[in-house]
């Protein structure tokens, strides 16, 4: 019988048990696992928010498991925690239509100026101002892959010019690819950056002084990947002179302190890391969990494996 520990009950609740096949216990990865449990876990799912990812520590104490499940796509903070030999997987295609839409919604509230006509709201203030399109303008999504791409057709009816970029250049159902190497030569044509690779030491730190400083005055920089992209005092430092601005879902400290003055700083809209947090996200999840469970039925590849050095 395989034995799945999913970290909410509603997941439990939602996922069923089928007895005699497949067993399903509620785990966070913080409180105890019973003893009989633990020595019978094949397959774990994380959290969806593990503050500490130092948690993870604890599945070296569960000699059968053999496959970490994430609930996200990003993966970094698992790897060198999941124990040798255990399979992680992430979750390539959960996530996808919940960012693409919050992706969208911070560009349109940007470039239309709803951020600052909420806080006239708040004031009774009437102040029409001639605002931003979406329309016409150059989009870069750097990070093509399933979300950028999810990016890109919700993006398509607006009447954009699309610059998709990845680590590899190639033609994609129509599309070219441009690769990273191009970026700097690009930067200074887009109207819009939209951010959605993935966290690697290629990326850490990408988008610094020089790169903002390659973007067009007015232009628009949107962070749906990880705060460790950017380098939040070379943004602040944009954002502040009124040069650039940007819509964060993510940042660098995370959460942002309270005192931090990116809250404060003009032309910047922040989310609090709520790209995936929809009601669309748990069956998507549960989804992947089905076919993964037949999957290890069947002795078939999972998907999503992680290649781990």
């Amino acid at each position: 019988m395989l034995t799945i520990t999913l970290p909410y009950r509603r997941l439990v609740d939602a996922l069923g048990a089928d007895p005699g096949r497949v067993r399903v216990v509620e785990w966070d990865l913080v409180g105890p696992l019973p003893d009989d449990v633990a020595a019978a876990v094949d397959v774990v799912v994380a959290p969806y928010y593990m503050a500490d990812a130092g948690i993870l520590e604890r599945l070296r104490a569960l000699p059968r498991l053999k496959v970490v499940q994430l609930p996200s796509a990003g993966y970094e903070h698992a790897l060198g925690r999941v124990p040798p030999g255990v399979i992680v997987c992430n979750a390539r295609g959960v996530h996808d239509a919940g960012t693409a839409e919050l992706a969208v919604g911070l560009v349109l509230a940007s470039q239309r100026g709803i951020d600052a006509a909420v806080l006239d709201q708040l004031e009774g203030r009437w102040a029409p101002r001639t605002r931003e399109s979406l329309a016409d303008r150059r989009v870069m999504i750097l990070g093509y892959g399933s979300i950028g791409t999810a990016i890109a057709r919700r993006l398509a009816p607006f009447e954009v010019e699309l610059v998709a970029v990845a680590r590899t250049p190639r033609v994609q159902d129509g599309v070219v690819v441009r690769g990273m190497a191009e970026v700097p030569e690009l930067l200074p044509s887009v109207d819009v950056v939209i951010l959605i690779a993935p966290l690697t030491e290629e990326t850490s730190g990408l988008v610094d002084a020089t790169f903002l400083a390659r973007m067009r005055d007015g232009a628009l920089l949107v962070n749906m990947a990880r705060g460790k992209i950017v380098d939040t005092d070379a943004l602040l430092a944009e954002v502040t002179t009124g040069r650039l601005r940007a819509a964060l879902d993510v940042t660098e400290p995370e959460p942002l302190p309270a005192d931090h003055p990116l809250w404060h700083a003009p032309g910047v809209i922040i989310t609090p890391h709520v790209a995936g947090n929809t009601r669309a996200t748990d069956p998507r999840l549960i989804r992947l969990l089905r076919k993964q469970i037949a999957r290890l039925e069947k002795g078939d590849r999972l998907l999503n494996v992680i290649p781990r050095t």
